[in-house]
Formats: structure tokens, sequence, C-alpha cells
């Protein structure tokens, strides 16, 4: 079942690159506003779907849970945002990275602290390592990008 999580995983960060790509150049062309509006309409549209076809009922609602838990939702709008703007600016496999090593920077953070209700997971050399090797991976793809385009 993990391998079956992990592939998902990737399968879903796929698809956010693709859709980085799509709403960088969408951004261009109708506005970084509109494209996120887009996003977002047509993401409640589908995700209604599916809450009405597949959600399972449960004993807690939305009006029941503790308040911050629903900060999440807001966590999306910037991602949107930022990466209309920067995928113009910097390409998508640049903007996408830098995402991944924020993603990766504040995991590490909020299992080793167990913060927002998480278990604590400490911090580990290998993790440390982890975050320095994306951090690379971000130097060379940034520099790869720069003398592209200075060529």
């Amino acid at each position: 079942m993990t391998i079956l999580m992990i592939m998902l995983a990737i399968i879903g960060g796929a698809t956010l690159s693709v859709q980085a790509a799509l709403n960088g150049r969408l951004g261009s062309n109708v506005g970084v506003f509109r494209s996120a509006f887009l996003t977002f309409s047509v993401g409640a549209l589908v995700t209604a779907l599916l809450i009405f076809f597949f959600e399972p009922r449960h004993a807690v609602t939305l009006l029941d849970v503790p308040k911050w838990q629903l900060l999440g939702a807001l966590c999306g709008v910037p991602y949107i945002i930022i990466m209309v703007l920067a995928v113009q600016r910097i390409g998508t496999a640049v903007a996408t990275v830098a995402v991944i090593f924020g993603q990766l920077t504040m995991s590490v953070l909020i299992d080793n602290f167990g913060w927002l209700g998480n278990e604590a997971i400490t911090l580990s050399g290998s993790r440390l390592a982890a975050i320095a090797c994306l951090a690379i991976a971000l130097f060379f793809i940034h520099s790869g990008s720069k003398a592209k385009t200075a060529t």
C-alpha cells in the first residue's frame, strides 16, 4: 500500500507541474486572478460532484471541527497565484522545484515539532541531507535556465 501511495503522490506532483505550465500560459493571456478563479471554480465543481457521489457519511461536519483546521483551505490560493506569476517569469521547472523545496522544508519542520496536530517525527541527518540535495538541485536547475536564456 505504501508504494501505491508514493506512486499516487508522484502522479499528483506531475499533474501540479502540468497545471502550473497551463495556468502560467493562461495567466499571461487572461490575467493571474482570472486564471486562479478558473482553477478554483472548476476544482470546486469537480470536488462537489465527488462529494455528492462518492464521499461516505462522517459523524463530524465542517462546522464541528476546530476552526483553525479550516485554514488549510486558504493555503491553495497563494500557491495558485504565486505559480501563475512565477512560471511566467522563471519557468515551470524552477518554479516547481522551488515549491517542492518549500514543501519539503516546511514538512520536515511540521514533522519535527509535531505542529498542527501531527505526530512528531524527529529531524534526522538524512532528512537534512534531502533538504540540502533539493537546494542544490534548485541551484542547478535555476543556473541551467539562466544559461539557456542567455544564449
